[in-house]
């Protein structure tokens, strides 16, 4: 029996491993026509999936509502499923580098319960070639079975936006790939039933795998431009963000904006391309050189703040600094490779007197991953520099007024990297990208 009829059926079930933002909203949705097992090694995660609250907040509880799942992180349950979907974390390491470790596990796990007709869906952003070169090897030699013949294997890259409520799972286009036609025609039928704006089907995977990595690759390099167009206008004292509204008038202008790049996905993803690049005797220089730019504006913002209070002759031993957001970007709680979190340690570094406030962030995790404590509520204390660093919707909330009333002295300094306040007359030393 085809794996499409068998799932409709209920006579197998999906696994999804890793319930995380991508792994999460796609076991649910799944969920909602098929029978499904949710898996995750994080008992703490899934005791509250099971309470149907989302850690992360990205799932609203009623979408736990009416849908056939189990969540476990009992890995013998893994036994009744017969599409497997991994949707774990794949970052980099100390030296920027692919971490494959989560990757890798999750698929020796998968093995030990692979039969004969089962399928696997890698979800889990990887370099071109990784699927079938690292993960093909690995299953058939723990499983016993042979790829393509025993089991089928494919891609179908994630396209979750954390935060984004238009840009939903099934609202985007998603690619599929497979091991052979069969595989492809399968895997796309299954994410076809929940997939409202379509499917793209990939020659090969790839052609899927590649696909994925230049789209955050891309934006990287685009994200790079920009921030060395903010350096060098920065030494000409001419606002970055009024010369891009001008550049838009164009009707061909692609419109990047400097910034932070943290996160799991563009500040990640290209060193995935160039450590694949550089196996095959490439040197990928433009790749290189905007991940370089990117890593390091949060310097770039220090340099800055440095300045700008030597000009308004503040002492910078035991100034006051409030940092107002540290996850990766604005409304999740995420705080995966956060740049802010930088640029506190830096700050931290000349005896600055540090205040953090995230409403969105977990403080424990903040505390465990940064050895930073968020302050519950603001102002803490009155402050020399203040640095709206992520823009929460809670922060735009602030009137001209309320930021004034933040700081003890007259001539203090607002650092507003992504150019929230600059139309708006706070009467402060002000500076952004």
């Amino acid at each position: 029996m085809a794996i499409y009829n068998k799932l409709a059926k209920k006579q197998g079930a999906i696994a999804v491993l890793g319930l995380g933002y991508v792994g999460l909203p796609l076991a649910l949705e799944f969920a909602k026509y098929f029978k499904v097992i949710g898996f995750d090694i994080d008992s703490n995660l899934i005791a509250s999936l099971q309470n149907k609250v989302d850690p992360a907040g990205e799932v609203e509880p009623q979408r736990f509502e009416n849908v056939d799942i189990i969540f476990t992180d009992d890995e013998e349950l893994l036994d009744q499923a017969s599409f497997y979907i991994i949707a774990v974390p794949t970052p980099i390491d100390d030296n920027y580098l692919p971490d494959l470790n989560l990757l890798y596990k999750a698929c020796q796990i998968v093995a030990k319960y692979l039969k004969p007709g089962d399928y696997v869906v890698l979800e889990a952003t990887v370099y071109p070639g990784c699927t079938e070169e690292e993960c093909v090897p690995l299953l058939e030699r723990i499983s016993g079975l042979k790829c393509g013949k025993d089991f089928k294997i494919g891609f179908s890259p994630e396209r979750i936006n954390p935060g984004d409520k238009k840009h939903t799972l099934s609202n985007v286009v998603k690619i599929t790939s497979g091991c052979d036609q069969e595989a492809a025609e399968q895997i796309a039928k299954v994410y076809q039933t929940i997939i409202k704006q379509g499917i793209f089907r990939a020659s090969s995977i790839k052609v899927a795998e590649a696909a994925k990595i230049i789209e955050n690759t891309q934006r990287d390099v685009n994200i790079a431009i920009m921030n060395e167009l903010a350096m060098i206008l920065n030494e000409m004292n001419v606002d970055t963000n009024e010369v891009i509204r001008a550049a838009s008038t164009k009707w061909n202008f692609l419109k990047f904006y400097p910034g932070l790049v943290g996160g799991h996905c563009i500040g990640v993803d290209p060193y995935y391309l160039i450590y694949k690049a550089r196996k095959l005797g490439y040197e990928p220089e433009l790749f290189i050189t905007a991940r370089k730019v990117n890593e390091r504006v949060a310097d770039f913002v220090v340099d800055n703040i440095l300045r700008l209070m030597a000009k308004n002759r503040i002492n910078i031993i035991d100034a006051n600094v409030l940092v107002l957001g540290i996850t990766y970007k604005e409304n999740v709680r995420d705080i995966r490779n956060s740049k802010v979190a930088k640029i506190v340690s830096r700050l931290k570094q000349y005896n600055f007197n540090v205040d953090v406030f995230d409403p969105k962030a977990d403080a424990e995790e903040v505390r465990n991953s940064y050895q930073i404590d968020l302050i519950g509520q603001i102002p803490q204390k009155r402050y020399d520099v203040v640095i709206l660093a992520v823009v929460h919707d809670e922060f735009k909330k602030l009137s001209p007024a309320q930021i004034k009333s933040f700081y003890r002295r007259d001539n203090g300094i607002l650092i507003d990297i992504k150019g929230y306040f600059g139309n708006k007359d706070l009467d402060l030393l002000y500076w952004s990208l």
